[in-house]
C-alpha cells in the first residue's frame, strides 16, 4: 500500500509510528542481552576475556548473517507481519533462556541460537513493513528510517543504562527476563495497533496462512537453532562455514549482476561495495559490547562530573548520540531531499566509514598519550569516541537500511 502525505519530517502515515515502538521495545531487549553478553561470559560462566570475544564475534556473525532468512520468510511464505511476530516470539524464548544458563551452563549456546534465529526472522521485517507505506522516491524515506533508527537507539539507551545495573544488583537473571519483557511488550503494542497496517505488507500477508508454510518455517526454526548453537560450540567449523559461504553468495551475486544490462551492473556493483563498507562498519560496531567495553572497564575512570558511572554502561553513550543526531540528520536529509541537493549514498557511507575510524583513533590516542600512571585515561574520551562512532553509524546503518528496504 502506498501512502501519500505532506513532506514534513514529522507528517509520517500513522503505521510509522506503530512500527517505531513495536522496534523500540523489540531492541530494548536485543542490546541489553548484548551489551552485558561478554561480561557475562566472564563474570557468571568462567570465559577467558580471548574466549569470550570469539563466541560473542561467532554470535554477532549468526546474528547478522540470518537476516536474509527472514526477510524470505516473510516475503514468501508467511508474510511479513507473521515472520515478524514469530521473531519476537522466538527472540524472547532465547532471552528467557540465556537467564536460565546460570543454573544450566551448557544452555547457554542453544540460548544465543535461539536469539540469532529469532533476530533473523524478526529484524528485516520492520523495516521492509515500514517501506511499504511510502510511495517510490518519496523524499520522507530518508528521514523516515532515521526516526525509525532513533527508535532503536531509544531502546537500547534505556536497556543499555539500565541491564549493567540491574545485573550488579539484582542479577543476570532478572536483567534477561526484564529483556523478555520488552520483546511481550513489542507484541502487545502490535497486537494492539495491528489495524492500522492490515492492508499494509508482502504478499503472502494478503492471503490465508498456509499451514504446510508454516510447519516448514517452525521445523526450519528449530533446525537452525542447534545448528547455531553447535557452530558457537566449533568456533573453526564456524569460521569455514562463513567463508564458504560468503565465497558463495559473491559468486551469486555477481552472476545476477552479469545477466543485468549494463545500467543494472553498474548499480549491482556499487550496492556490493556498500555492503563491503557495511561489513567493515558492523566488524567496528561489534567491538562496542566488547573490546571498547572492556577498555571502558579496565583503563578509564569510572566518574564523570563527580558521579560514579558503571562501566559498561558507557555503552548507552552511543544510543544517546544517536537519539540527539537523528533528528538534526532527518531534518537536514529532508530539507535537501525537497531541494534536491542531498548527498549521494556513496558520499555518505565514505563519511560515515571515516567518522568510525576517527572514533578508534581518538581511543587509541586516549590510551596512549593521556593515560595516568594506573594506565587510566579520562571518560571524556569515551564519550567523544562514541561521538564518532554514533554518527557514523547513522550515516551507514540507517541509510543502508533505507537503501535494502526501499
Amino acid at each position: 500500500m502506498n501512502t501519500t502525505a505532506p513532506t514534513g519530517l514529522l507528517q509520517q502515515p500513522r503505521p510509522f509510528f506503530m512500527i517505531f515502538f513495536v522496534e523500540l521495545w523489540e531492541r530494548f531487549g536485543y542490546y541489553g542481552v548484548q551489551g552485558i553478553l561478554a561480561v557475562f561470559f566472564v563474570k557468571q560462566l568462567g570465559f577467558s576475556q580471548e574466549q569470550a570475544f570469539i563466541t560473542f564475534g561467532a554470535f554477532a556473525a549468526l546474528v547478522y548473517g540470518l537476516i536474509s532468512i527472514g526477510g524470505y520468510v516473510g516475503d514468501h511464505l508467511l508474510g511479513t507481519k507473521r515472520t515478524l511476530v514469530l521473531g519476537a516470539i522466538v527472540l524472547a524464548i532465547g532471552y528467557f533462556m540465556t537467564g536460565m544458563s546460570l543454573l544450566n551452563p551448557d544452555l547457554i549456546f542453544i540460548a544465543l541460537g535461539t536469539i540469532a534465529v529469532g533476530n533473523g526472522l524478526f529484524k528485516a521485517n520492520p523495516a521492509s513493513l515500514l517501506s511499504k507505506c511510502y510511495q517510490p522516491k518519496d523524499p520522507r524515506l530518508d528521514g523516515a528510517f532515521t526516526l525509525f533508527y532513533m527508535s532503536i537507539n531509544i531502546g537500547s539507551l534505556l536497556s543499555l543504562s539500565l541491564a549493567p545495573v540491574i545485573a550488579d544488583k539484582f542479577g543476570y537473571a532478572v536483567t534477561y527476563n526484564l529483556c523478555g519483557a520488552g520483546l511481550i511488550v513489542a507484541l502487545l503494542v502490535y497486537f494492539a495497533c495491528r489495524g492500522m497496517v492490515k492492508n499494509i505488507g508482502s504478499e503472502p500477508d494478503h492471503k490465508p496462512l498456509r499451514f504446510r508454510n508454516l510447519l516448514l518455517v517452525l521445523l526450519g526454526t528449530v533446525v537452525m537453532i542447534f545448528l547455531c548453537a553447535w557452530l558457537m560450540h566449533n568456533v573453526k567449523i564456524a569460521n569455514l562455514v562463513l567463508i564458504v559461504l560468503s565465497i558463495v553468495v559473491t559468486i551469486f551475486f555477481f552472476r545476477e549482476a552479469f545477466r543485468l544490462d549494463k545500467t543494472g551492473r553498474n548499480k549491482m556493483f556499487v550496492a556490493f561495495i556498500l555492503m563491503i563498507e557495511a561489513v567493515l562498519f558492523y566488524i567496528l560496531y561489534a567491538q562496542m559490547p566488547t573490546s571498547l567495553n572492556f577498555f571502558a572497564i579496565n583503563n578509564v575512570h569510572h566518574e564523570i562530573l563527580g558521579f560514579a558511572i558503571n562501566p559498561v554502561s558507557f555503552q548507552a553513550l552511543n544510543p544517546f548520540w544517536v537519539v540527539v543526531a537523528s533528528p538534526v540528520l532527518a531534518a537536514i536529509y529532508t530539507r535537501l531531499g525537497s531541494k534536491g541537493k542531498d548527498l549521494t549514498m556513496p558520499m555518505k557511507f565514505t563519511l560515515g566509514m571515516f567518522l568510525c575510524a576517527l572514533g578508534f583513533l581518538t581511543a587509541a590516542a586516549a590510551g596512549m598519550w593521556f593515560a595516568d600512571a594506573q594506565g587510566l585515561t579520562s571518560p571524556w574520551f569515551i564519550v567523544l569516541v562514541y561521538l564518532f562512532q554514533s554518527l557514523g553509524e547513522l550515516l551507514i546503518s540507517a541509510l543502508g537500511l533505507a537503501m535494502v528496504a526501499a
